[in-house]
């Protein structure tokens, strides 16, 4: 325990972390079960501490960089919730297409949906169980790497939980054989391995049969699923067989309500998406995000893009010393803001800047911090020096590195920007998108404002888009 002792004092070295999160985070490697440190859910891990998410987001990516924990980009399935790839960087999500076979159904990944960001304790701060998955008991592989911290998995109840919808599991080493003798129900099942994602559905229909009718499967990496076979109710030996290097877990799984239900109960977890708003994770891992030739989608984010009106007038009235100060104390608040509203500045241009959050709300509530720091910074001054113009818009986009940094690239951005564009002086312009969003109207409803709608045409767009000033 001396690195890690070393590693934790390393860590209190960074007046931004919060140092509640990091007594939690320093508790749990001490005393907590192998398995609460392996693909931490954070969101999760905050709320059972009492911790405010994004402190502890900022904790955990402190720590992860000093080398407590080990980053994973894992690509999860929407549908079952399992791990169908797994990623030391994100630079390495390189896939157009996922297959789930235990859903059997092909997704396209996007990062607010399907990937998640977890943390596991590093092999140098303590061993775990997981460090060697292939050493797993089934129902621990089942639980620790087969399925996302999205799914809301039972503590102690959960091999009981399992087996309430499992017939058989066995466990197969490499080149091993064995035969697996079941009752096949009047129902769908599901012969599921989680090492290498193989499935054989079978119908039972029909009348039920006392006839023994045997079944051969053979488990390797290139034939992940058969076609479904419809068979009647009663005896079935499967043949298996391993042909891959390492165990496999060949197990027959009831897919009925008690499957369903225990598939359905999901959590919120950390999204590459949201990570990648976040300043704290721009800021330590700036150049090690994505790769050059990366394109990846994002079903929904929201930009913010602010402006100085009359800033050359600026600098002609005051001098460029005092304007040049003035506009860098400008971009000091903003910066502030945005971080404390749980964004991240994607990129300053002149004296614009862009900056990106994951939900409308956050970004509306900069917003309007925004406008009343530069109030205040004028009130300060006794000049309205600085009239900040302000747009907002959310919708899909792709992220993209660009210039050795990470950006963002999609008409979303271009309807962003021109909206800003459209802003006077200390106004804010959004987009319908924005403003009808169920947590932006309640925001906005606190703050007595009502938008105040108008149609516009913006260049590049062919159709009028439906634009609110918020007063």
């Amino acid at each position: 325990m001396n690195e890690a002792q070393d590693l934790f004092s390393l860590l209190r070295q960074s007046t931004d972390v919060d140092p509640q999160a990091i007594d939690a985070i320093r508790q749990t490697v001490a005393e907590g079960e192998g398995r609460e440190l392996c693909r931490i859910n954070v969101p999760a891990f905050a709320s059972k501490h009492g911790l405010d998410e994004e402190r502890a987001i900022s904790a955990f990516l402190h720590a992860a960089r000093v080398g407590i924990f080990d980053i994973s980009w894992n690509v999860l399935c929407p549908g079952c919730g399992g791990v169908l790839d797994t990623n030391a960087t994100l630079k390495t999500l390189q896939k157009d297409e996922y297959t789930c076979a235990l859903c059997s159904e092909d997704y396209s990944p996007t990062l607010d949906e399907m990937v998640e960001v977890t943390f596991t304790v590093s092999p140098r701060v303590r061993r775990i169980a997981a460090h060697n998955p292939h050493e797993l008991p089934l129902m621990e592989y089942f639980r620790q790497i087969y399925w996302g911290s999205g799914v809301d998995l039972p503590g102690e109840d959960f091999a009981k939980t399992l087996e309430a919808f499992t017939l058989e599991d066995i466990e197969l080493a490499p080149g091993e054989k064995a035969v697996l003798p079941i009752q096949l129900p009047s129902e769908f099942v599901i012969v599921f391995e989680p090492v290498t994602h193989s499935v054989q559905f079978i119908d039972g229909k029909g009348e039920p049969t006392k006839e023994r009718r045997s079944l051969s499967l053979v488990f390797d990496r290139d034939h992940v699923q058969n076609q479904t076979l419809e068979m009647q109710p009663g005896p079935l030996r499967i043949s298996l067989e391993n042909r891959t290097e390492t165990r496999v877990l060949p197990t027959v799984f009831i897919a009925g309500k008690a499957l369903h239900d225990f598939l359905g109960k999901r959590r919120p977890f950390l999204t590459a998406k949201r990570l990648l708003t976040n300043h704290t994770f721009r800021d330590l891992y700036r150049t090690d995000t994505l790769d050059i030739n990366q394109r990846l989608k994002i079903t929904s984010l929201t930009f913010l893009f602010t402006d100085l009106r009359g800033s050359t007038a600026l600098y002609e009235r005051v001098g460029d010393l005092s304007a040049f100060d003035l506009v860098r104390e400008h971009f000091q608040v903003l910066h502030e803001i945005v971080a404390a509203e749980a964004g991240a500045v994607v990129k300053t241009i002149g004296d614009a800047v862009m900056a990106t959050f994951a939900t409308p709300d956050r970004a509306i509530a900069a917003a309007l911090r925004m406008r009343d720091a530069m109030r205040a910074l004028n009130d300060k001054s006794g000049r309205e020096d600085l009239l900040l113009k302000i747009g907002v818009h959310a919708g899909p986009c792709i992220a993209v590195s660009m210039n050795e940094r990470q950006d963002y690239f999609g008409q979303t951005v271009n309807i962003a920007s021109r909206v800003q564009n459209l802003a006077d002086a200390q106004a804010i312009f959004a987009t319908h998108a924005v403003v009808e969003d169920n947590l932006t109207a309640e925001l906005l409803h606190r703050n007595a404002l009502t938008p105040v709608p108008h149609e516009v045409s913006l260049r590049g767009i062919e159709r009028e888009i439906a634009v609110y000033t918020i007063p």
